[in-house]
């Protein structure tokens, strides 16, 4: 209870109803970002040798505003990897909507994910994303496993209608999800920093022949 009387809760519910919090807290997802939209603009050119003065520079907020919304670069780092895939996966889904059936989504979404690694449109460089990925793991794995988990829950999506159509038998829908996931990062990881002439194509097609074989694909949607 609070002094006056009133469950706490409801104070609190009263005060996120309150005009005034709305626009702080609209004020702080739109700063918010600004600063990840300038990160990404400075990682792309610079990976990550830049300052935080620069940052705030690029972002045009004050150095207090980004001490405020984040508690360092490393926070800063991870709303990155948040952001890039969350975004990723929203454009996998879209481009994929007409394809005809869950089998071919998800061939789609495996394929696409490893076009990155030959990337050079200027976007954030896949050597970059590998390094940062594992040092950030180490130190906030619970926070890149949250990352990550878009692309997871698109591939269990299609797994899950594919089961219902008999087109994969995936033993567990959930685990096999993760598993695709992680075979997909460690194949970029791997190629990120090989010398291996193989182009984007073949490596996603040759994984997705792997994930196909071992979701035990059959029936009239059996992947070529």
């Amino acid at each position: 209870m609070t002094a006056a009387g009133y469950p706490l809760a409801s104070v609190e519910r009263a005060v996120d109803r309150s005009p005034a919090t709305q626009q702080l807290r609209a004020r702080r997802v739109e700063q918010t970002k600004q600063i990840v939209d300038a990160a990404r603009r400075l990682i792309a050119e610079r990976g990550n040798q830049f300052t935080t003065q620069e940052l705030v520079k690029e972002a045009g907020v004050a150095l207090q505003t980004f001490y405020r919304l984040f508690a360092g670069k490393d926070q800063l780092l991870l709303a990155v990897f948040d952001d890039l895939i969350a975004e990723q996966c929203a454009q996998y889904e879209q481009a994929a909507r007409e394809l005809a059936d869950p089998v071919a989504r998800l061939r789609f979404y495996i394929t696409t994910a490893l076009e990155s690694v030959a990337a050079e449109d200027g976007g954030i460089a896949p050597r970059f994303v590998t390094a940062e990925h594992w040092r950030l793991y180490q130190l906030f794995p619970a926070e890149m496993n949250e990352a990550t988990q878009p692309f997871t829950d698109l591939v269990a999506r299609q797994l899950e209608l594919a089961a219902a159509d008999g087109l994969l038998a995936p033993a567990d829908i959930e685990r096999d999800a993760w598993f695709v996931t992680k075979l997909v990062m460690a194949v970029f990881h791997h190629y990120a920093f090989a010398d291996d002439a193989m182009d984007a194509e073949t490596i996603g097609d040759q994984l997705w022949e792997f994930c196909a074989a071992a979701l035990r694909a059959g029936g009239p949607g059996k992947p070529k």
